[in-house]
Parts: C-alpha cells; sequence; structure tokens
C-alpha cells in the first residue's frame, strides 16, 4: 500500500518520503512536500484492529497542512465514523500498485515557524538516506 499511495503522490506533484520521524517521536507512515511547500501525512492502516487500536494519528494533524489515511478497501467504511474526522481528513483507497483519492484532503495552515522546522527534517531526512544509499561506509563515517 505505501507503494501505490507513493506512486499517486509522485503523480500529482508530492514528494513522498516514508518512516518521517516527526519532533515528537512520532512516525509518519509517508510524509510529503509538493511545489508550494504544503505537507501531507499520511496514515497508512491495513487491518481493522489496527485502525481501530490507532490512538496516535491526531499528533499528526500538528505537522502537515494536509493529513491522509490510506486503507485497503474493505477499510473504507470505517473511516466515516466521526472518530476519525471525515470533515477534515482526506481518504485513499491504496494497494500495493496504485491508490485512489475517496476524499481529498481538508487544508488547515501550519504556523510559518512550525512549517520551517518541519520542512528542514523533511530536507535533512532525504539528503541522509541518499548518502546512506550511495555510501555503504556511512554509519560508521561519524567515527572517523
Amino acid at each position: 500500500m505505501v507503494r501505490g499511495t507513493c506512486r499517486l503522490l509522485w503523480l500529482q506533484g508530492w514528494s513522498p518520503l516514508t518512516e518521517v520521524t516527526l519532533a515528537d517521536g512520532h512516525r509518519a507512515d509517508i510524509m510529503a512536500l509538493n511545489p508550494r511547500g504544503e505537507i501531507l501525512i499520511v496514515e497508512i492502516k491495513v487491518s481493522a484492529a489496527d485502525l481501530l487500536g490507532d490512538r496516535k494519528w491526531h499528533h499528526y494533524r500538528d505537522y502537515a497542512d494536509r493529513f491522509a489515511w490510506a486503507v485497503p478497501p474493505h477499510l473504507a467504511d470505517h473511516l466515516a465514523a466521526e472518530r476519525f474526522a471525515p470533515e477534515a481528513c482526506g481518504l485513499l483507497v491504496a494497494d500495493r500498485h496504485e491508490a485512489l483519492w475517496v476524499r481529498e484532503a481538508c487544508e488547515a495552515k501550519l504556523a510559518p515557524a512550525r512549517r520551517k522546522a518541519v520542512t528542514l527534517a523533511f530536507a535533512r531526512t532525504g539528503a541522509e538516506r541518499a548518502l546512506r544509499g550511495m555510501d555503504p561506509g556511512f554509519d560508521g563515517f561519524g567515527q572517523w
């Protein structure tokens, strides 16, 4: 599901990163940045137990302009429940290969200072991953 969701986001002009650690220690499944500098966080859920047991998703909304769920088709109806804030949260139905927006994520603009901090963290995470990908000795490099 992550790959299918990231493919759709990329095609729509978003640059996604997976497993991004936020300043509060929570980890977003997907964080994406678009050319206007908007930040989207997508939370992936693959089972009803995982979805219904999630108590941390509210924290993600403090680090993004938009928040959305990505779920397989059989979970989409669960996200109409009030506890999942359907009036504010987007919904993607996804599989390993593709995704489809069922409900767009509403915008709630971040404060400028928070936007700068989140954007810098996003950029540094991407740069570190790129360096790790091209340098197999990266982990030992800092000990020189």
